[in-house]
């Protein structure tokens, strides 16, 4: 069924499927188009509103008119960035950015440290030049897309879930991870920089493509704590011997000098991403076991 809808939503497109990239929030083809290649996207029913997904198209459209290396959309035959199809599911099409992933979550880095710091290094650079040319935008009217604020990390209905009620958690990790949920509700009452943010880059969504790295998959992206962005990237390397000069890397490049924010913004990824679990797996999933081990470990060492 699903290959059956891609192919009707490529022909809005005058498209042609070459192949099955992910499946997961939502289904994404490659596909070939008269001008190229393209990437074709089913979006998950019920997970971004309408608007919601035409906000981000437009947030892509601007940064990468503004020569950011993010995604570009692509309009539809009549004009749209995006379609209906029949089974009410909706389409898109963005531009195709070259390049390899970093790498993969749970693996270590292939690459040599040198190379692995470099990269940082310049993401950290980018994910600043991404803030910083978003500031300069003036959003369109309507534009919405989900919060990574204090209510969406920490309150009492977090946009991924109350990672402090895992139903997989022993009452002694239940206990750390409502510590840290009192720790980061605490860190977040003070003034911080707040704006829109890609809130997902991790390693499979940062191309690489020789010296320059680029960013893919706005999907989750909204208005939240900017330095979350740096949480998350870290969030995959925590058990990476150089662990702490990929930190120090990603930070220079960012142009941030508050270790201590970035790792509690580290152990908000890591809870939020326990949370992401509860809903998406099925129960006997090791990844929950895994997310909130994770969680627990960067927990005790941050608090």
């Amino acid at each position: 069924m699903t290959n059956a809808l891609a192919v009707e939503a490529a022909a809005h497109w005058n498209g042609t499927l070459t192949r099955l990239l992910r499946n997961r929030e939502n289904v994404v083809y490659e596909m070939a188009l008269p001008q190229g290649r393209a990437a074709l996207r089913l979006h998950r029913m019920g997970y971004q509103s309408p608007a919601a997904i035409t906000s981000e198209l437009w947030w892509c459209d601007a940064l990468a008119r503004a020569g950011v290396p993010v995604p570009a959309a692509i309009p539809s035959r009549n004009g749209a960035v995006t379609v209906t199809l029949s089974t009410g599911r909706l389409a898109s099409a963005i531009a195709w950015i070259e390049g390899e992933a970093l790498g993969e979550a749970g693996v270590p880095f292939a690459r040599p440290l040198p190379e692995t710091l470099a990269l940082h290094e310049t993401l950290g650079a980018l994910l600043a030049r991404l803030h910083r040319t978003t500031d300069a935008l003036t959003l369109p009217q309507g534009f919405t897309r989900p919060r990574w604020d204090a209510d969406g990390l920490v309150g009492e209905t977090p946009f991924w879930g109350r990672f402090w009620d895992h139903p997989a958690a022993t009452p002694s990790q239940a206990a750390t991870l409502a510590r840290a949920r009192a720790f980061l509700r605490e860190t977040f009452s003070q003034p911080l920089d707040i704006g829109l943010i890609h809130a997902d880059v991790l390693r499979e969504n940062v191309l690489v493509n020789d010296r320059s790295v680029s960013l893919i998959d706005f999907d989750d992206s909204g208005h939240g704590f900017r330095l979350y962005d740096l949480g998350t990237v870290l969030s995959q390397n925590l058990y990476e011997p150089a662990y702490p000069d990929i930190r120090d890397a990603l930070m220079e490049g960012y142009g941030t000098t508050d270790t201590a924010l970035v790792e509690a913004f580290t152990l908000a990824r890591t809870c939020a991403s326990v949370g992401w679990t509860m809903p998406r797996l099925a129960p006997d999933d090791r990844v929950h076991r895994s997310h909130i081990a994770r969680a627990v470990m960067c927990a005790e060492r941050v608090l």
